[in-house]
């Protein structure tokens, strides 16, 4: 069984999720509901690290594509933290998932 970490840190109007270890579909489904259960709709920010994704498939890739379009339709702001080299980043940009959200190299001064 994959195993993936949903880590949700509320900050008043916005919220950082740091994702860790796989997103697959066996567990994609799950992601998905602790993703939507993380961020009510009255947000202003949400900051999405991806610095400790181990692998993610085309599944858990429909899983941020949708969430991106969610949040442009609730007018949130989305930052995806995906660090230059790794794993994560490197799906997203051969996805063209950056021609909608800009891509953060590095965690932010929250970390």
């Amino acid at each position: 069984m994959t195993k993936a970490t949903v880590l949700v840190s509320p900050d008043h109007s916005r919220v950082r999720i740091d994702l860790g270890g796989e997103i697959d579909l066996e567990n994609a489904a799950s992601v998905e509901e602790q993703l939507a259960a993380a961020i009510p709709n009255h947000l202003s920010a949400v900051t999405l690290d991806l610095s400790g994704l181990d692998y993610i498939d085309s599944v858990g890739l429909r899983i941020l594509f949708a969430l991106a379009a969610r949040l442009e339709v609730l007018q949130i702001e989305l930052q995806v933290v995906a660090p230059i080299g790794s794993l994560a980043r490197r799906v997203l940009e051969l996805s063209g998932f950056e021609a909608i959200v800009a891509l953060d190299p590095k965690r932010t001064a929250a970390s």
